[in-house]
C-alpha cells in the first residue's frame, strides 16, 4: 500500500475509532464551516442577545452491530470490508455463526503443501480449527494482533441449549457467539439433518455439533421454533441497531435449478429473517435496519472491490486459513482453516462486496411546497421522515402500520403531489411453502396527508420453489396522467412490468419485458421530453428499455455496448436523455455515460470518469453533487466536473444515499447510518465553487438528546 494512503487511511481509522462522542469536522483536517458550531453547546453571543441553540455535532459511526452467518468465513467472505471497518469504528460488534462448519472433518485440502491423505475425519476438531481461525482474524482486523486473547464463556440461549460467547479482552466490545449446530455438509444434496431440513420438517430437531475445544459441555437439538426463538434471544440481548445477515432468496441457476448459494446460507437466514420480525415485536429496543449481502453469486460477477482493498480482505483470510502454519495458538487441531489455504480468495468472492436488497437511491422524493419526505426500513416496517421547508427541522421517523418489508424502499410523487412509496413485504408464513416475497406499495389520500394501507402487487413469481422468491426491489414510474407502471427483476433475471390501467386505478397483469442475466434492481426514470427510460445491469453491460415518444411503447432490451459494471446502476435525467452512473470493476471509480433516444438502438456517449477514485455500492446524484462510498467505507461526496476525489466523513452507513435538488437549487443528501438514524447534509446553490464540496458535513436529521 503505498505510503500516502496508510496515512490517510489511519487518519480516518483515529477518527472513526473516537464514535459517536467525538467531535471532528470533515475527513483530514477540514475545518468546519463558518457559524456551524462544534455541539458543545449554545452560543452565548454578546450581552443581551438571544442564546441560539448550536447545530448538533457532525455525525460519526454510532449504534451496534450484529451479525449473523451460517458458517464461520462466511463474514469474512461475503460481509467485508463491512465488517472489517466496523470493527476499527469503536462501535460494539457482534457476530454470530449458527453453526459449527464441521463439514467432512479434515482440515485440509488438496495440493502440497495442504494435503494430509493420513488425516482422520474428525468434525469436532476441524470446527475448533476453524473457530480458532475466526477469531485470530477478528483479533487482526481490530487489533492488528492476530494472538490478542479472548475470554470464552457459556450462556444459555432462549432456545433452551447453550452458546459459547467470546469476548475480545482488548476490545470488549467485540463479542463471538457460537450456536454450534449441525451443519447440512454439503453446498446443495438435499440432507434432513440440515437448516434446510428443519426449516422443510424433514427432520423434527437438529442436533448440536461441539466443537472439541468450547466450554460448552452438553450437548441439545433445536426444533424449528427453538432455533428461532434462540436467535431471537441473541437479539434481545445484544439489541442492535444494524442487523446483517445472509440472502433468503438467492435464486436458482436455470440448467439444474440448484440454489445459487450454500443451502445452510438459504435457510439460515430465513430462520434470522423469522427471528427479527419476532425480535422487532419488543418494545424496550432500539430502531434497527437490516443489511442483506449476496453469497457466492459473486463469484460470476465482476469484481467490486479496488485491489487495496482486496490485499487487505485476503489477508486476513489468510489468516483464517492458517497459512504460515505455525502453531501460535496453541492447539494440536489447527490455528485455522486450511481448506481455505490453496485459494484464500474462495471462488472469486474475495473480490467483491454486494448487497441483496437496499441498494436503491430513489427514497428521497419531494412534495408540495418543497417539503421533502425520507423513506427507509426500520424493524420490518416503512418508516419515514418529512421536512417541511429548507429552513425546517426533520420530523421523525414515523412508522407505518404492517410488518414484514423487505430492506430497500422507492418513493415516487404523482402528478397532484401526492406521494406513494413501494417496497417488497415478505411472508414467510406457516408452512414451508407458505413463503414468498410481494411488491407492495402506500399512497397518501391527499397532498402531505396520512398514507393509506399497504396494497398488494403480487409477484411475477409462481411459486417460491420455483425460483426461491428472487424479487429484485421495484423501479417506478409515474406518468404525465398519474398512471403508476412498476419494473421489477424476475427470478428468471428478466424485466417484468405491471402498469395501472387508469389513474388511481387497478393494476394489469404483469406483462414479460425481456431481457437476459439481469443483475440487481432496475432503475426507472423520465427524460425531459416525457420519454421512459428503464435500465437494469449484467454481468457483463447494461441493457435498456425506452420509449422514442412520449406515451409510445416501451421499445427493448436494447444493447448498449456498455463495458461491465459491478452494479448498481443510477439514473438522472439530463437534456435530452439521461445519464447513467456506476463503477468500474476493480477500481469503484464511478463512471458516466449520456444515453439518448436513437431509435432501436440508443446513442451512447463516450464513458467518461466522474469523481470519487474508489469505493463500492450504490451512488447518488442530484445537481452537481455526487454521493457514495469512499475506499474507506464511509459515506463521502464529490462535485461533478472537477472534483478529483472523494470527500469523506466519519460515518458508516446501511443501504444506499439518496439526493434530491430543490427548486433554489441546494441539493439534500440523506442517508440511514449504522445507528439506524437519518443522516443528512445540504450543500447550497454556490456548488460552482466546487471546493465547497470540500466542506460538506453530515450531521444527524433529528437532534435526539
Amino acid at each position: 500500500m503505498p505510503v500516502s494512503r496508510r496515512i490517510r487511511l489511519a487518519t480516518l481509522l483515529t477518527a472513526l475509532t473516537a464514535g459517536a462522542t467525538g467531535v471532528f469536522a470533515v475527513a483530514y483536517g477540514e475545518g468546519l464551516t463558518s457559524g456551524s458550531g462544534s455541539g458543545s453547546g449554545a452560543d452565548s453571543g454578546a450581552p443581551g442577545q438571544v442564546r441560539q441553540a448550536a447545530a448538533p455535532p457532525p455525525s460519526t459511526t454510532g449504534g451496534s452491530v450484529l451479525q449473523i452467518v451460517a458458517h464461520p468465513d462466511d463474514d469474512l467472505f461475503f460481509m467485508n470490508p463491512d465488517l472489517s471497518r466496523s470493527l476499527l469504528s469503536g462501535r460494539k460488534v457482534t457476530t454470530t455463526y449458527l453453526t459449527s462448519g464441521e463439514a467432512d472433518g479434515k482440515n485440509e485440502a488438496v495440493g502440497a503443501p495442504f494435503h494430509d491423505p493420513a488425516q482422520p475425519a474428525d468434525r469436532a476438531h476441524y470446527a475448533e480449527a476453524r473457530q480458532n481461525g475466526i477469531r485470530s482474524a477478528y483479533a487482526q482486523m481490530a487489533t492488528g494482533d492476530r494472538t490478542s486473547a479472548w475470554k470464552r464463556t457459556v450462556i444459555p440461549t432462549a432456545g433452551g441449549g447453550w452458546a459459547e460467547q467470546d469476548v475480545l479482552v482488548a476490545k470488549p466490545q467485540i463479542n463471538l457467539v457460537w450456536m454450534q449446530l449441525t451443519e447440512a455438509r454439503t453446498i446443495a444434496d438435499d440432507r434432513p439433518e440440515s437448516l434446510r431440513g428443519l426449516w422443510n420438517g424433514q427432520v423434527a430437531a437438529l442436533p448440536s455439533l461441539l466443537t472439541s475445544g468450547t466450554p460448552v459441555k452438553q450437548t441439545f437439538t433445536y426444533t424449528k421454533d427453538q432455533v428461532i426463538q434462540a436467535i431471537t434471544g441473541i437479539l434481545e440481548q445484544y439489541q442492535p441497531t444494524t442487523i446483517r445477515m445472509q440472502d433468503p432468496t438467492p435464486g436458482r441457476y436455470a440448467k439444474d435449478g440448484k440454489i445459487t448459494d450454500h443451502q445452510d446460507h438459504m435457510y439460515g437466514a430465513r430462520f434470522v429473517q423469522v427471528a427479527t420480525e419476532r425480535y422487532a415485536d419488543v418494545t424496550a429496543r432500539p430502531h434497527f435496519s437490516v443489511q442483506n449481502y449476496l453469497g457466492y453469486a459473486n463469484s460470476a460477477l465482476p469484481h467490486s472491490l479496488d485491489p487495496e482493498t482486496v490485499e487487505a480482505k485476503v489477508n486476513y483470510l489468510k489468516t483464517y486459513a492458517w497459512l504460515d502454519g505455525t502453531d501460535y495458538c496453541g492447539s494440536p487441531y489447527g490455528c485455522g482453516d486450511r481448506k481455505v489455504a490453496p485459494r484464500p480468495t474462495g471462488h472469486n468472492w474475495a473480490q467483491s462486496i454486494r448487497y441483496s436488497r437496499g441498494d436503491e437511491t430513489s427514497w428521497l422524493t419531494e412534495g408540495v411546497g418543497g417539503r421533502l419526505w425520507a423513506f427507509s426500513v426500520l424493524d420490518g416496517r416503512m418508516a419515514y421522515w418529512t421536512r417541511t421547508g429548507p429552513q425546517a427541522q426533520w420530523a421523525g421517523p414515523e412508522l407505518l402500520p404492517g410488518s414484514g418489508i423487505d430492506p430497500g424502499a422507492t418513493a415516487a410523487r404523482l402528478p397532484d403531489g401526492r406521494i406513494a412509496v413501494f417496497g417488497t413485504r415478505t411472508t414467510p408464513g406457516t408452512r414451508p411453502e407458505d413463503y414468498r416475497r410481494d411488491v407492495v406499495y402506500a399512497v397518501q389520500g391527499a397532498p402531505d396527508g396520512p398514507f393509506g394501507p399497504w396494497q398488494l402487487l403480487g409477484t411475477p413469481e409462481g411459486s417460491d420453489a420455483a425460483g426461491t422468491s428472487d424479487l429484485g426491489g421495484p423501479a417506478v414510474i409515474a406518468g404525465a396522467d398519474g398512471r403508476l407502471a412498476v419494473y421489477v427483476r424476475d427470478a428468471q433475471h428478466t424485466l417484468r412490468v405491471r402498469e395501472q390501467q387508469t389513474p388511481g386505478g387497478v393494476f394489469g397483469p404483469w406483462q414479460k419485458l425481456g431481457g437476459q442475466d439481469l443483475q440487481g434492481d432496475p432503475v426507472a426514470v423520465t427524460d425531459a421530453a416525457g420519454r421512459r427510460h428503464v435500465y437494469a445491469a449484467t454481468s457483463t453491460s447494461v441493457l435498456a428499455w425506452i420509449q422514442q415518444t412520449p406515451g409510445g411503447p416501451l421499445q427493448g432490451p436494447a444493447a448498449t455496448d456498455l463495458p461491465a459494471t459491478t452494479g448498481p446502476v443510477s439514473a438522472v435525467p439530463e437534456g435530452d436523455g439521461v445519464r447513467l452512473y456506476f463503477r468500474r470493476p476493480d477500481s469503484g471509480t464511478v463512471r458516466s455515460v449520456l444515453i439518448t433516444a436513437g431509435g432501436p438502438k440508443p446513442v451512447v456517449s463516450h464513458v467518461a470518469e466522474a469523481g470519487g477514485r474508489a469505493g463500492y455500492g450504490a451512488v447518488s446524484v442530484a445537481g452537481r453533487l455526487l454521493t457514495g462510498r469512499a475506499d474507506t467505507g464511509t459515506i463521502s461526496t464529490t462535485g461533478l466536473g472537477g472534483a478529483p476525489a472523494w470527500t469523506e466523513s466519519q460515518m458508516l452507513y446501511a443501504g444506499a444515499p439518496a439526493s434530491i435538488l430543490d427548486a433554489a437549487g441546494a441539493t439534500t443528501t440523506a442517508v440511514l447510518g449504522l445507528d439506524a438514524e437519518l443522516h443528512v447534509t445540504t450543500t447550497l446553490p454556490d456548488i460552482a465553487d466546487l471546493n465547497r464540496v470540500s466542506r460538506t458535513i453530515w450531521r444527524p436529521a433529528v437532534n435526539r438528546p
